[in-house]
């Protein structure tokens, strides 16, 4: 079962909020509207991703990596890897 099971309804809710933005992002570029105003759009979807993602670390921290802590070994390494990468590639984005 995936961590984020509790938060579905949530998640699609900004993605598709997300997913309506950008759309309107689109129709701003077909309408010449203003370059500013299409850039203040564009950090807006990228901070509801970004939030999207914060919200699906922290689901798999809580969930799969403390469910693998537990257990230990090996399983537990690969979690926290995937973790830290998952992280790793947040932030350089």
């Amino acid at each position: 079962m995936s961590g984020y099971v509790d938060n579905k309804e949530d998640l699609s809710k900004r993605l598709r909020r997300a997913e309506g933005q950008v759309r309107g992002i689109q129709k701003m570029i077909e309408n010449d509207t203003y370059c500013i105003d299409i850039l203040t759009q564009v950090a807006a979807v990228t901070k509801a991703l970004e939030n999207v993602a914060l919200s699906l670390l922290d689901d798999h921290l809580a969930h799969c990596v403390a469910e693998a802590s537990e257990q230990g070994g090996p399983i537990a390494e690969e979690k926290l890897r995937e973790a830290s990468a998952a992280i790793s590639r947040l932030v350089r984005s």
